[in-house]
C-alpha cells in the first residue's frame, strides 16, 4: 500500500519504518527541513535501538521516503497516519492545533480520491468526530475519506519489536472500508486485531496509559509504608505481582513514571473527564503521588548529608526518564537535580545515552564520561535511571573515589546487605536503610 506518515517524531519514524520493513511504500512528512535533511542522511533525531539500521535499510530499498511536502505526499498515498504531537496545555488538556494545520495542508490534495485518515497520535475521545468536521470544512463538497483511530503502544527503548511484536492492535472506525483496509494492512503482524468505534478506541488508549500509571503509583506508595513499617517492597512486589489477575509489570517501586506519554496522558484523561462531568479523584491522587516521589527521593539526600547541601557534591547516575532512550521529556532528573541545585550543591552527572539531551534542559551542571568520573570526589552518588551498564559496576572501586561512601538509589539496583558487606551506607526505595559502621559521619 502507499502510506505516508504526517509526523515524523518518535511514533511517526519508528511506524513510518515498521511499515516499510512490512512491505509497503512510506512516506514520512515533517514541517522541519533539518529533521528530513538528516533523515534522507540516514541520521536518526532520537535514540531508539536497531532505528537507524531499520530507516537506513528500507531507504536503500526503496520502500521508505522523507518530505515536508504535505500535499505530495498526502495525493500519492491510500492511507495517511497523522502522528504529530498533542502537548498538554497548561490546563492539562491537550493540545490539538497541530491536526488543524494538518488537515488545512492535506485538504488541497483530497478531491482525487479516496482517502482513509488514521489517528495515530494520542488524543481525547471524540477528536476523531471533531476531526472529520474539520476536513469536510476544508475540502469541496463530494471528497471520499474516512476517519480512523489506531493507537499506538509503543515503548521507548523497546519499540520496534513492540510494533512487530504487538499484543494487540486497535482499529477504531464507524466504516466498513475503514476496517477491511486497516485489518488487510496489519494482518502480516498476525496479532489479535479489535475492531471497535471510533470513540472507544480514542479512550482505550488514555486509559490503557492512565491504568499504568496507577499501578507504579500504587507501587511507590506501598514502598512508603514499606519504609515506615520495616518491610521489604521488593518482597511485597513480588508477592502482589504472583497473582495472575495482578502481574509483576509496572509493579517495580522507584522514583515515579516520566517520559512524553505518562504524564501527559494522565493529565489530559483527568481534562477529559472533568469535560464531560466526572471528577477523576482517583488519577489526580496518581498524578500527586508520582510527583511526590521525586521528592521522597530528595529527602533522601538531604537527610543523609545533613540537610545542609551548600559547597557537597551530588553525583548523579542515569539522567533519561528510562534506559535505552535519550528522551528527557518528564524525566524525573529534571524534577530532582534543580532541588539539588537550588541548596548551592554541585552536581556531576553522567548518562550512557541522554547527555547531549539533558544539556540543553540542564546546562548549569557537569557532565561526564562514565559513572567512575561521576563518583570521583562526592559525597552522595544518586541513581535516577536503571542502565544496564549500572548494575555492573566495580562498586569496591567506586567506594574508593567517593568522599563518602553514600549511594541513594532511585531505582533498587543493589542488594542492601551486600552494599552494607561493601561498606556502604545505602538508602533504596521501600527498603530498610543499610549503615556501615565504616561509612557513618560523626
Amino acid at each position: 500500500m502507499q502510506i505516508a506518515i504526517i509526523g515524523s517524531g518518535y511514533v511517526g519514524l519508528v511506524t513510518g519504518a515498521c511499515f516499510a520493513h512490512l512491505g509497503h511504500q512510506v512516506v514520512c512528512v515533517d514541517n522541519q527541513l533539518s529533521k528530513i535533511e538528516k533523515l534522507n542522511q540516514g541520521i536518526m533525531p532520537i535514540y531508539e535501538p536497531g532505528l537507524d539500521v531499520l530507516v537506513k535499510t528500507n531507504v536503500v530499498e526503496g520502500r521508505l521516503h522523507f518530505t515536508t511536502d504535505i500535499e505530495e505526499a498526502t495525493r500519492l498515498s491510500d492511507i495517511i497516519f497523522i502522528c504529530v504531537g498533542t502537548p498538554a496545555k497548561p490546563n492539562g488538556e491537550a493540545d490539538l492545533s497541530a491536526f488543524e494545520h494538518v488537515a488545512a495542508a492535506m485538504a488541497p490534495a483530497m478531491s482525487d480520491s479516496y482517502k482513509l485518515i488514521v489517528e495515530k497520535s494520542t488524543v481525547p475521545v471524540r477528536t476523531g468526530e471533531w476531526l472529520a468536521t474539520l476536513f469536510r470544512s476544508h475540502l469541496p463538497p463530494g471528497a471520499d475519506f474516512d476517519i480512523a483511530s489506531n493507537p499506538e503502544f509503543l515503548r521507548e527503548g523497546s519499540a520496534i519489536k513492540d510494533f512487530l511484536e504487538t499484543d494487540r492492535v486497535v482499529l477504531g472506525t464507524n466504516a466498513d472500508r475503514a476496517a477491511s483496509l486497516l485489518v488487510k494492512l496489519y494482518a502480516p503482524l498476525n496479532a489479535p486485531i479489535l475492531i471497535v468505534d471510533l470513540n472507544s478506541a480514542e479512550l482505550i488508549k488514555h486509559a490503557s496509559n492512565a491504568f499504568l500509571a496507577m499501578k507504579i503509583s500504587f507501587i511507590n506508595a506501598v514502598a512508603q509504608i514499606c519504609e515506615m513499617t520495616g518491610a521489604d517492597i521488593g518482597k511485597v512486589s513480588k508477592g502482589v505481582g504472583l497473582d495472575k489477575r495482578i502481574g509483576e509489570q509496572f509493579l517495580k517501586a522507584g522514583v515515579g513514571y516520566g517520559g512524553a506519554c505518562f504524564p501527559k496522558d494522565v493529565q489530559a484523561f483527568i481534562a477529559i473527564a472533568g469535560q464531560h462531568g466526572y471528577d477523576f479523584e482517583l488519577l489526580k491522587a496518581v498524578e500527586n503521588i508520582n510527583q511526590r516521589q521525586r521528592h521522597h527521593l530528595a529527602d533522601k539526600v538531604f537527610n543523609a548529608l545533613g540537610n545542609d547541601l551548600a559547597g557537597k557534591t551530588i553525583g548523579v547516575l542515569g539522567l533519561a526518564f528510562k534506559p535505552n532512550t535519550d528522551d528527557m521529556r518528564g524525566a524525573p532528573s529534571t524534577d530532582i537535580i534543580p532541588m539539588f541545585t537550588e541548596l548551592d550543591a554541585k552536581v556531576r552527572a553522567y548518562d550512557p545515552v541522554a547527555t547531549e539531551t539533558a544539556r540543553e534542559v540542564m546546562p548549569n551542571i557537569t557532565y561526564c564520561q562514565n559513572a567512575y568520573e561521576v563518583a570521583e570526589g562526592c559525597d552522595c552518588l544518586v541513581i535516577l535511571t536503571e542502565w544496564a551498564e549500572f548494575n555492573s559496576l566495580n562498586l569496591p572501586y567506586m567506594k574508593t573515589l567517593l568522599k563518602r561512601p553514600l549511594i541513594v538509589d532511585g531505582r533498587n539496583l543493589f542488594d542492601p546487605w551486600k552494599m552494607a558487606q561493601l561498606g556502604y551506607e545505602y538508602h533504596s526505595i521501600g527498603r530498610p536503610a543499610t549503615l556501615h559502621e565504616t561509612s557513618k559521619v560523626t
